[in-house]
């Protein structure tokens, strides 16, 4: 009793999907405004080289419950999760910790699974009825809106603005879930929030007046470097076609998109600041990170999407606040990947016990020795169709199987991935990549293209009924051909 009665940390991990490492005003970015975000950074510390462990949701968010990599779960796209690996929720619920998760987890096939939570308010992208965001939606009388997180399908990449107000809008339920939580929850024990944003996931789409918090005038353009096209992979290819972006430039189109992203991310700042103050002096013994799954090329390289081992799509924001354990305000340039949140939270949760798990370090251990670790690695699916990734300090080695290419780029001299190279290091940096994935069996398979047929491959993401209802129009349903 006495052990349970001494003050431990808290945990808050406030966490968002498909946000690029380079949208933090206080990191860099001249244009964004993320006033929650700078303070955490100013209170806090950034690692300004962190990496998903896979630039894509699933595999993402497994390899982070697990602080296990890909290539040893098999889990490396948005697939079913393998159901025996244990959680970090579940090791921190067993040192007595009140655990909760917020919004979406991306957990399948299970969607509503408690992988150690005891409790969840479940909000995902494409919500079922079980949905609790979809309930209070229907709740508040907006049961007529079939796709609350923005018109998806054609309109995936179109910016748009919601269909719902601000105080019921996804990321306002988020907060709002997350202050109740915090309210409500057992004082007697230490807690565990995990506050999951759906946005800036696309669509691109915010409430009133958050949606032209961003005007198109003073967005950048995509960053197109001369011969951008020898970057790109097969997976580049193949998304840019099923998300209706391979059929030209659009300068203006481009950069509305990006003030549509910018303006999700702040709305998600404000609600952020919104959680981070009802903390209050529970702050003081509480570690809150921030962090996302992986990025967005927003339009870069003539891209969009992830599934890219280029930073705007691999590379992740990472600010940690740890009152009396880390240096307010510093910065690590070292490599980190999400696999270091397990033994983080594990050090966090009880200093005593030593936690090890495949390639995660404990960040605190990463900044007093940056030499701890050499490099931090990445995969995208696997075999034919894997993409591959292993960074250190200078140094991104990139291996596409279905182009049968690799790439190498000095961070030094080209930290915006412009010119690759071939040097002595990418021998070595092939050759210490292959050592940790030898599991995976590695081959040549025969390249893989995407089709020639422009309208080939698109992709339709449509709500459950809704088809149904269009067939229903009579004289207005399209025929489908022959009849």
């Amino acid at each position: 009793m006495a052990a349970m009665k001494a003050k431990r940390t808290n945990i808050l991990l406030l966490f968002t999907d498909q946000q690029r490492a380079d949208t933090i005003a206080a990191l860099g970015n001249p244009i964004i405004r993320t006033p929650a975000l700078d303070r955490l950074a100013r209170e806090g510390l950034a690692f300004t080289r962190c990496y998903t462990p896979s630039p894509v949701c699933v595999s993402a968010r497994f390899a982070l419950v697990t602080g296990l990599p890909p290539h040893v779960t098999g889990c490396a796209d948005n697939q079913p999760m393998p159901q025996d690996r244990p959680s970090f929720m579940e090791r921190l619920r067993d040192l007595g910790y009140h655990t909760h998760g917020v919004g979406k987890m991306h957990f399948t096939p299970e969607a509503r699974r408690l992988w150690g939570f005891e409790s969840r308010d479940v909000s995902e992208e494409m919500p079922p009825e079980t949905d609790d965001y979809r309930q209070f939606l229907d709740a508040n009388g907006f049961d007529h809106v079939d796709e609350p997180h923005g018109v998806r399908s054609e309109f995936y990449y179109i910016p748009q603005p919601s269909q719902l107000p601000a105080r019921l809008h996804n990321t306002t339920w988020v907060a709002d879930r997350s202050i109740e939580f915090l309210k409500r929850r057992d004082r007697r024990r230490p807690f565990f929030l995990w506050s999951s944003f759906i946005k800036p996931h696309p669509p691109f789409e915010s409430p009133t007046p958050w949606n032209k918090l961003y005007r198109c005038a003073k967005m950048p353009t995509p960053f197109r470097p001369d011969g951008f096209e020898r970057l790109l992979n097969y997976w580049n290819h193949f998304q840019n076609r099923y998300k209706y972006r391979d059929r030209g430039n659009d300068r203006q189109l481009h950069r509305t998109i990006c003030a549509a992203y910018y303006g999700c991310i702040s709305f998600i700042d404000f609600q952020i600041g919104r959680i981070l103050d009802v903390l209050g002096r529970e702050a003081e013994n509480t570690l809150v990170v921030f962090t996302s799954d992986h990025g967005e090329l927003l339009g870069d390289y003539g891209s969009f999407g992830k599934r890219c081992m280029l930073d705007a799509a691999a590379r992740v924001p990472l600010l940690v606040r740890w009152p009396k354990m880390l240096r307010a305000g510093a910065r690590c340039s070292a490599p980190a990947t999400l696999l270091d949140l397990w033994p983080t939270f594990l050090s966090a949760a009880c200093a005593n016990e030593p936690q090890t798990c495949a390639d995660g370090v404990d960040l605190r251990s990463l900044v007093k020795r940056p030499g701890l670790r050499e490099d931090v690695i990445s995969q995208f699916q696997d075999g034919r169709h894997g993409l591959y990734m292993i960074t250190d300090r200078r140094w991104k080695y990139i291996y596409s199987a279905p182009d049968q290419r690799e790439w190498l780029f000095d961070l030094r001299r080209d930290p915006r991935e412009t010119k690759p190279v071939r040097v002595p290091h990418l021998a070595r940096m092939r050759k210490t990549l292959l050592q940790r994935l030898r599991r995976d069996g590695w081959k040549k398979f025969p390249k893989l293209k995407v089709p020639a047929d422009p309208d080939a491959g698109l992709l339709f993401q449509d709500p459950a009924g809704q088809r149904e209802r269009i067939a229903a129009l009579g004289a207005y349903a399209p025929q489908e051909k022959g009849s």
